[in-house]
């Protein structure tokens, strides 16, 4: 199931992972930021370290680690990372993920 046009149509960001491999759609506030990541092809997220994030697949399957703890989220799993534990894993190719991040300057919006 693909993000409706109405959310395809928000604002992009400014990530660094290529447009071919993610495609993104964001709503952004002073209180946080939530984005719409559509993975078109396997991806590996390095480990890294912020503020909060919590986030729902929507389709496909992210493999995780989170604070050393590894695990497969599928279609209506959700997870939650606190603010500063090292988080990395692999994203299939047609995973579609929302992410809410606490930090409203995650990433820069694309002009």
């Amino acid at each position: 199931m693909q993000f409706p046009g109405f959310i395809t149509a928000f604002p992009k960001l400014d990530v660094p992972f290529p447009e071919d491999v993610v495609q993104t759609a964001v709503i952004r506030s002073d209180a946080g930021l939530a984005a719409f990541f559509t993975f078109l092809k396997d991806m590996e997220l390095p480990l890294h370290s912020h503020g909060a994030q919590w986030g729902t697949v929507i389709e496909g399957e992210v493999e995780l680690t989170i604070g050393g703890t590894t695990k497969t989220y599928r279609p209506g799993d959700s997870y939650s990372i606190p603010a500063g534990v090292e988080h990395g894993g692999q994203i299939k190719a047609g995973t579609r993920v929302i992410d809410v991040f606490e930090e409203p300057d995650r990433y820069p919006i694309k002009e």
